[in-house]
């Protein structure tokens, strides 16, 4: 398979690797993106990839909570700009308020759902594009719930680039589950507990490691040994209860947790434009193009 120089930069921007180590990845791998991500760690070159697509699209993440549910949804706009349009974020907090309240199974049954002013979601969000004049669109929501005796926990960072919806269980400690939410718009974790790590996945990174320890020249006495540390850390890399909680690190997040009576139920967390494609304007010929029309 042809190495496309778009290849090399794509594995570049997941790895941190160099340019070179990316193109012979590739090549080993026969231009294969996730094993050639698999080859650089083996060779100890590339860091963990959780396969974080760039960040992409702008827009804004909204939560909006009534009694015991809640509402955590991503709505997309070209620029920043718009995003802070009042007309925008009065059109997002409309969509929340019938998101919870009509509770949509999918993003297309929610766009061909009527609002109470007799608009479907899919015309309402027309109807502002027209005004705005930039393409919007609802990409994604989640709903929760709860009972009188759990809480939410809702965090939005930097004006809604990033939101959290979390539910803690036998605790009613509001300002608790917004810390748990805040730490995991700062780390990101991919899991609540390594309980819901698939075996298979398991398996896969403890092979990565184990290749990475012997590509190291450790002995194979101690590979297993060494093998199991590291994978250790990794779940602490992806599972919020064994991370060291961001407002004490002295403290697990499943220590604080439990230090209020409660428990993670689970969690949501959205990134405005993650794993969309931004892009990207050149302009200078942009401009040097309207010139030469005129």
């Amino acid at each position: 398979m042809a190495i496309t120089a778009q290849m090399v930069k794509e594995l570049r921007e997941k790895t941190g690797a160099g340019m070179m180590d990316c193109k012979k990845a590739l090549q080993e791998t026969n231009g294969d993106m996730d094993q050639a991500i698999d080859f650089l760690r083996e060779k100890g070159i590339a860091k963990a990839a959780k396969k974080a697509d760039r960040i992409a699209a702008e827009g804004t993440t909204y939560i909006l909570a009534e009694g015991n549910e809640a509402v955590l949804l991503e709505v997309n706009s070209e620029t920043d700009f718009v995003a802070k349009n009042e007309g925008f974020q009065v059109l997002v907090k409309e969509i929340a308020e019938h998101l919870l309240k009509n509770k949509p199974a999918t993003v297309e049954e929610a766009n061909a759902q009527t609002m109470e002013n007799g608009d479907t979601v899919e015309t309402r969000i027309n109807n502002a594009i027209a005004k705005i004049g930039e393409k919007l669109s609802l990409r994604r929501f989640e709903v929760k719930t709860k009972t009188d005796n759990d809480a939410f926990g809702a965090y939005l960072h930097m004006g809604g680039r990033i939101g959290v919806l979390s539910v803690l269980e036998g605790t009613t400690d509001e300002a608790a589950a917004k810390d748990v939410s805040m730490h995991i718009a700062a780390l990101n974790p991919k899991y609540v507990s390594r309980d819901e790590v698939s075996q298979e996945e398991v398996e896969h990174e403890r092979q990565i490691l184990t290749q990475q320890a012997l590509n190291e020249g450790k002995p194979e006495n101690i590979v297993a040994k060494m093998v199991e540390g590291r994978l250790s850390k990794y779940f602490e890399d992806v599972c919020v209860l064994d991370q060291a909680f961001v407002k004490n690190p002295d403290q697990k997040v499943r220590q604080f947790v439990e230090s209020k009576g409660g428990t993670l139920r689970g969690f949501t967390r959205y990134e405005v434009g993650e794993g969309i494609e931004k892009r990207e304007d050149n302009f200078a010929e942009e401009v040097m193009n309207q010139v030469n029309k005129k």
